[in-house]
């Protein structure tokens, strides 16, 4: 089988390759990480960070998609994974250009959040919408289907907390990493008796870390996000799936996030989104509860830091945890690799 596949985010080739696990006699053609096949485009050339940056590069996506576009020719079916900006217009040119080959949009767009209208696009482009969330489904009216949340199948680690480690993760983009490395600096200088471990995502060369980094003496540097999230009793976290994943672990962390302060008012004040850690809406919607604490924008001090390292409830944490997993049930790498081979 020719798979045409459309992932962007490191994330969504995380997810991707336990997928492949469950599958056998697939290539892969399209967009997606390197180390998967022999990509169109490797997912490094397409990282981008808010409106700002999609709106500058906006003709190079247009290239990219008439590319794929043409690409699916020869494809016997279609993955769709994530990025929605980029995937929902894709998913438009390729059901009008291929109305006969399968469409498949797997970790759809958070239009509980936001942009409702998009559902509907969903449900007219694609043939299968496989979702991660239990209640995201309900804002479909066909063809949604909850399959279960893949890193459910992705961890393999326990809680192990160490009471001398603390974890920092400060992203994978430039200008995410430029504003909160600063911070984390001072942090890991007022818990100096503590191992602090910077965690990196594990596909960027020494090269590339020495760029984004610059001097990180201070920190034990780690590639394996999970392994040392079981290890430490407390982590500070930059916004993304990496939230999730300590959540599910079971290792208290703080949410801390700066973003340009253009793509901030836009998502506060237009899109009126009130919380961006993934633990947070998902147990919002379950049973109207939180996990953690979300420092955004100027709550990001080293002060409020520290304070919520050392007042947090661990105890109502790790019950709230439970809570989490027990609610999302089961992993879907399987489920989705059977979609995909189903005739």
């Amino acid at each position: 089988m020719r798979l045409l596949v459309s992932a962007l985010e490191p994330s969504s080739n995380l997810h991707l390759k336990e997928i492949l696990k469950y599958t056998k006699d697939i290539e892969l053609i399209g967009i997606f990480d390197k180390s998967l096949g022999s990509p169109l485009y490797d997912i490094n050339s397409m990282a981008i960070m808010g409106i700002v940056d999609v709106i500058q590069r906006l003709r190079f996506f247009f290239k990219i998609a008439d590319k794929m576009v043409k690409l699916a020719s020869s494809a016997d079916k279609i993955l769709l994974m994530d990025s929605s900006g980029f995937n929902i217009p894709l998913a438009k040119k390729l059901k009008k250009k291929y109305p006969d080959k399968e469409i498949i949009y797997y970790i759809l767009p958070q239009v509980w959040a936001s942009r409702p209208k998009r559902a509907k696009k969903l449900e007219l482009y694609c043939d299968r919408l496989l979702g991660i969330l239990p209640f995201e489904i309900s804002y479909y009216k066909s063809k949604a289907e909850y399959v279960g949340h893949p890193l459910l199948d992705e961890i393999r680690v326990k809680n192990q907390a160490n009471k001398n480690i603390i974890a920092f993760m400060a992203g994978s983009r430039k200008s995410e990493i430029e504003k909160l490395l600063p911070i984390f600096k001072e942090v890991r200088k007022k818990l100096s008796d503590k191992r602090a471990i910077l965690i990196i995502p594990s596909t960027f060369s020494n090269e590339k870390i020495k760029s984004l980094y610059g001097d990180i003496n201070e920190f034990e540097i780690s590639q394996n996000t999970q392994t040392t999230l079981s290890k430490a009793e407390f982590a500070f976290i930059c916004s993304g799936t990496a939230t999730l994943e300590s959540a599910l672990i079971g290792t208290p962390f703080v949410l801390v996030y700066i973003a340009k302060k253009i793509d901030y008012a836009i998502g506060t004040k237009i899109l009126k989104i009130s919380q961006i850690g993934l633990a947070n809406i998902i147990l919002s919607h379950h049973n109207n509860s939180t996990l953690h604490r979300e420092l955004l924008q100027d709550e990001v001090t080293i002060d409020n830091l520290l304070d919520e390292y050392y007042s947090i409830d661990r105890k109502r944490f790790t019950i709230k945890a439970k809570e989490l997993r027990k609610y999302l049930k089961y992993g879907s790498s399987k489920r989705v690799a059977n979609i995909i081979l189903a005739k």
